[in-house]
Formats: structure tokens, C-alpha cells, sequence
């Protein structure tokens, strides 16, 4: 017998839907570090309407009654060609927000990344989802890089994503206008915003209060990292402006299991990380939150995978639809990931919502499949996708002296 959904998740029908009632219950300035980009956010939205530059050519009359999504990587099978990318501060989304994605994901047998910027102990989450992928934010210094390699060594992970283009702290422009600050500061509109939207305050931020204490950035560093609430610290942003290919270098050294980096996009640079050796790169701009006006990620991804044919290439940042996970793949992804939504889902259902986030992309994937005339994501190339600009006729050399 077939279970209802949660009321929460029955008007949810994509992953786009997910946004309003994360925007209602979370507050405002939680709901912002999630939802804003950088600056004028034009990479945000850059990030979105890139997949709209690329159309898609579907074979006809092919037998499609086979069809699976499964892929390889890194030598494990995977359902998907899709995962949870790292996101911080999951735990203020949902009561133990981290370990609720990353047991989604191990559910559903897709890749997830625990940020560096999480707040449940990185040792915690292995122990309740083993196969999680780490995500660190590495210093600019050899002993520190050297104990924090030890420490999730030590928790059990086997898959490290260094993220490497947040050498300096973000603009914080965006998020000061809703509230929002790393440790956040005691105000009356914090403590407000925390008041009118109870279900958050007692489900989520009271309820870890009663159980586990302040939250803490526990993954920062080495050792335990700040409070999330604070009127007198700072964040520690750990010399990150000094860390370079030779730290890249020293890691690759000393850490045995697979090492991806990520937040390339340039094809540059991904030689460099071939040849620092590396065994994945995900082409990002870090969903828009960063460098405001880079480019983005799916238009630069066929030369990065051209450049460096011998290393997994993924890619991250604007995912929202099973077409948009087909074009990555056409252009040369081997996995996509994406962040906002599954970290939205959480906050509006917890795990079930987060279990509905997959299925929904999983079900999309599988429809997109048969209506290109695929049984197996290896079909994908470069012949399924086409820019637009090579659909649209040449001017004439009459037509452009006219102008």
C-alpha cells in the first residue's frame, strides 16, 4: 500500500517548487545565505539561463524499454548522474540538516559532498552515511592543511573536494541587507525573525539547542571552529588567500583516496590540476556566490573536458531539471550536482523532502531519456545537443553593412 506524501510536499511537482515554502518557513536571514548570488547576482542567473543556449536533438523510433541512469565513478556504481553538492550551515535548514542529506543520498545511492562550513561533526555524518564525500576549505598553511588531511582521514572518508575559488570572504553586501553575518549577531530583528517563524525556531534551531548545544562550524579547520552565534568573533578565514598549486601539491602527497578539486573554469587550470594530480574536477562558479559576472559553468565545460580527457570531469551550479543533467552530460559531465534545492527541500520536509527532491529529478531524467531515444547515459555526445547560434542563418555581408 502506497504512503500519502506529507502535506508539506504535495503541491511539489519540481524542484523549483521547493524555493516558496523554504522562503516561508525559514528566516529571512538563513533563507538569504541559501538563496542570494554575489554582487548583482548576474552569474546566478547566468548559471540558469545558460541551459537555454543549448537545445536538443532527440532520436526517433529507437526501443527505449531498457532504459537505466546508472554510472560509474571512481569505481562505484551510482543510480544517478546527479548528487547533493555542498552546501554550509545545513543544519540551520532542517534539524540535523547535514546528516539528513547525506542519509538521502545514501538512500538513494547518489554522490553527496559535506561542506567544510557544516555544522554537525564531519566524524558524525561518515559514521551515518560512509560513501559521503568531504568538502574543505584549505589554509594557507602547510601544518594546517597537514591536520585537517589527518582529521578526515581519520573519520573515514575515502572521496576529499578541495574547493579552491574562495580565496577571500564573499561580498557580504546581500546578505547584511537580509539580516545575515558568519557567527550571526544577537539583534532584535534576529531574535524577531526567529519569533515569527515558529516552526523553524522549535523544529529546527530549538530543538538542536535542547539536544546538542550552539551550533559550531565544525569542519572549518582542524579543530573545532566558531559558534554560530556570536556577538564578538570572527570568522577565521585561515590565511586562504596564500593557498596555491603547491599546497594542491602537498595534498595530493599525503591523502591516498580520490582528490577532486573544485571551482575551475578555466581549461588553464584544469591542466594544472591534471598535473598535480588530481583524479576529478568540478567545473564551477560556486552557484553564483562568489565571483559575480564569471562565467558559466556549462559554456566553459566542453574545453575543460577537451583538455583534460583523462581526468573525471563534473560540474555544478544551475541544475534545476533531468534536461539540464542530459545537456551537462552531453557536453561532457560525467555527474552534475546540485545545491540550493535539496537544501530547500530539507528545511520544507526533512529527509522525506529531500527523498521527493531525487525522485522528482530521477523521474525527469528517466522521461528525458526515452524522448531522446536513450537506454544508456554512455549514448550521450556532442551529436544530442546543439548551441543555438549554429541554428540561426548567416547574415549576409549586404545585411551587415545595412547595419
Amino acid at each position: 500500500m502506497s504512503t500519502k506524501p506529507p502535506r508539506a510536499l504535495r503541491r511539489i511537482f519540481s524542484l523549483n517548487d521547493f524555493e516558496r515554502p523554504a522562503r516561508k518557513k525559514l528566516p529571512r536571514p538563513i533563507f538569504s545565505y541559501i538563496y542570494n548570488g554575489a554582487d548583482e547576482e548576474v552569474s546566478l542567473a547566468h548559471n540558469r539561463t545558460a541551459f537555454n543556449d543549448y537545445l536538443l536533438l532527440p532520436r526517433m523510433l529507437e526501443d527505449v524499454s531498457a532504459r537505466s541512469q546508472t554510472i560509474e565513478l571512481f569505481g562505484q556504481t551510482y543510480s544517478s548522474p546527479f548528487g547533493i553538492s555542498p552546501v554550509g550551515l545545513g543544519a540551520l535548514y532542517a534539524y540535523r540538516g547535514d546528516i539528513v542529506l547525506a542519509n538521502a543520498a545514501a538512500r538513494a545511492n547518489i554522490p553527496a559532498i559535506l561542506s567544510g562550513a557544516s555544522l554537525i561533526p564531519m566524524e558524525e555524518v561518515a559514521r551515518q552515511a560512509p560513501n559521503t564525500w568531504f568538502q574543505a576549505y584549505m589554509p594557507g598553511d602547510v601544518e594546517r592543511v597537514d591536520a585537517l588531511l589527518a582529521r578526515v582521514k581519520a573519520a573515514g572518508f575515502n572521496t576529499l573536494v578541495v574547493t579552491v575559488d574562495l580565496p577571500v570572504s564573499v561580498n557580504p553586501e546581500n546578505y547584511i541587507r537580509n539580516g545575515f553575518s558568519s557567527p550571526l549577531r544577537p539583534s532584535v530583528q534576529l531574535a524577531w525573525q526567529g519569533l515569527s517563524h515558529p516552526r523553524w525556531l522549535l523544529g529546527t534551531f530549538g530543538r538542536t539547542l535542547l539536544q546538542h548545544g550552539m551550533p559550531h562550524l565544525e569542519n572549518w579547520r582542524a579543530e573545532r571552529g566558531a559558534p554560530i552565534l556570536s556577538a564578538t568573533i570572527e570568522k577565521d578565514l585561515q590565511a586562504r588567500d596564500h593557498f596555491n598549486w603547491g599546497h594542491m601539491r602537498q595534498i595530493r602527497d599525503r591523502w591516498q583516496g580520490t582528490l577532486i578539486v573544485k571551482g575551475l573554469v578555466r581549461w588553464q587550470d584544469a591542466v594544472r590540476a591534471r598535473d598535480a594530480g588530481v583524479d576529478g574536477i568540478i567545473v564551477s562558479n560556486h552557484g553564483g556566490r562568489q565571483m559575480d559576472g564569471s562565467v558559466s559553468p556549462l559554456h566553459v565545460l566542453p574545453e575543460i573536458v577537451k583538455a583534460v580527457p583523462d581526468v573525471v570531469v563534473m560540474m555544478d551550479s544551475g541544475i534545476r531539471r533531468g534536461s539540464d543533467v542530459i545537456k551537462a552530460l552531453s557536453l561532457g559531465a560525467r555527474c552534475v550536482f546540485a545545491g540550493r534545492p535539496f537544501n530547500y527541500a530539507s528545511s520544507v520536509a526533512g529527509g522525506a523532502g529531500v527523498d521527493h527532491a531525487i525522485n522528482i529529478l530521477q523521474t525527469e531524467l528517466h522521461r528525458a531519456m526515452a524522448l531522446l531515444g536513450l537506454n544508456r547515459l554512455e549514448e550521450l555526445d556532442g551529436t544530442m545537443v546543439r548551441h543555438v547560434d549554429s541554428l540561426r542563418p548567416a547574415r549576409s555581408p549586404s545585411s551587415t553593412l545595412r547595419q
